[in-house]
C-alpha cells in the first residue's frame, strides 16, 4: 500500500512539464512582441500553434489528474476522496487566479485577466466532481461544451458579467482568457481519458519505463512543480527583458 500511495505516473508528470514549458515559451515570445522589443505575430504561425498546444495540453491533463486522484485514494482506502478536498483545492488555484486579476487590473493600462487560465482550473476542479467516477457521460458532455463553443463565440452582450461561461462584451480584451465554454470540455476530456486508461489506480496500456530518462526526469521535476513555475515565470521573464532593454 506505501508503495502505491508514492506511486506516480512519470508520463503524465512529463507531458505536464512539457505543457509548461511550451508555455514558458510562448510567454517569453509574447512578452517581447508585447513590451515593444520585438514584434513577433502572434495571432498565426508556429508561436499561435505553441501557444494553442500548451494550453490544450495542460488543461486536458488536469481532467487527467483529477482522475488518478480521485481513483489512487477509492484504491487505496476504499472511500472516494470528498468534494471538499476538490473545493479547497479549487478554491486555492481560483484565488491565485484573482491576485492575477488584482495585479493585471492594477499594472496594466489594458488587458486585465478577468478569467484566465487559473480561473478556468479553479472552478473546474469544483465542476468536475461529479463526473470523476465515469467515462461516457464524462465523453458526451465535454463533447457538448466542444460544441457550444463554437456557437457562443458568435454572442456579443454590452455587459462582461458572462465572460466567465465564454459571452464577451463589445470591445473585450485579455491577455489571458479560459472560459469555461469551450474550455471546461478539454477537462471533462481528459477525465474520459484517465478514467479509461488508469483504471483503479493502474494503467491499463504498456509502456516502457522511462522513468529513469534524463529527459523524462528533467519533464517530470517541471510537471510536478507547474503552478509554482507559472505563478513565477512572467515576472522572471518581465525582469530579466527589463534588465536587458537598459543595459
Amino acid at each position: 500500500m506505501s508503495k502505491i500511495s508514492k506511486n506516480r505516473f512519470f508520463e503524465v508528470d512529463a507531458f505536464r512539464g512539457i505543457a509548461i514549458l511550451m508555455m514558458v515559451i510562448y510567454h517569453f515570445f509574447f512578452d517581447l512582441d508585447f513590451l515593444g522589443i520585438h514584434e513577433y505575430d502572434m495571432h498565426s504561425g508556429i508561436l499561435l500553434i505553441i501557444g494553442r498546444i500548451a494550453a490544450i495540453l495542460f488543461i486536458f491533463l488536469v481532467g487527467v489528474s483529477l482522475t488518478l486522484s480521485y481513483s489512487r485514494t477509492l484504491h487505496l482506502y476504499g472511500t472516494e476522496k470528498q468534494f471538499s478536498h476538490f473545493l479547497k483545492r479549487g478554491a486555492e488555484i481560483f484565488a491565485w487566479g484573482l491576485l492575477i486579476t488584482l495585479i493585471t487590473a492594477t499594472l496594466l493600462e489594458k488587458g486585465t485577466i478577468y478569467f484566465g487560465i487559473l480561473h478556468l482550473i479553479g472552478v473546474s476542479i469544483v465542476l468536475a466532481y461529479p463526473f470523476l467516477k465515469y467515462r461516457a457521460e464524462a465523453f458526451a458532455t465535454g463533447f457538448i461544451v466542444l460544441l457550444l463553443g463554437m456557437a457562443v463565440a458568435e454572442i456579443v452582450i454590452e455587459s462582461p458579467l458572462l465572460l466567465w461561461l465564454g459571452i464577451m462584451p463589445h470591445g473585450f480584451y485579455s491577455l489571458d482568457y479560459f472560459p469555461l465554454i469551450p474550455w471546461f470540455g478539454v477537462v471533462l476530456l481528459g477525465i474520459f481519458t484517465g478514467n479509461s486508461l488508469y483504471i483503479d489506480y493502474q494503467r491499463q496500456f504498456r509502456i516502457c519505463d522511462c522513468s529513469e530518462n534524463l529527459f523524462v526526469k528533467v519533464f517530470g521535476y517541471l510537471g510536478k512543480r507547474s503552478l509554482l513555475i507559472y505563478l513565477l515565470h512572467q515576472p522572471v521573464i518581465v525582469g530579466v527583458l527589463f534588465l536587458y532593454s537598459i543595459i
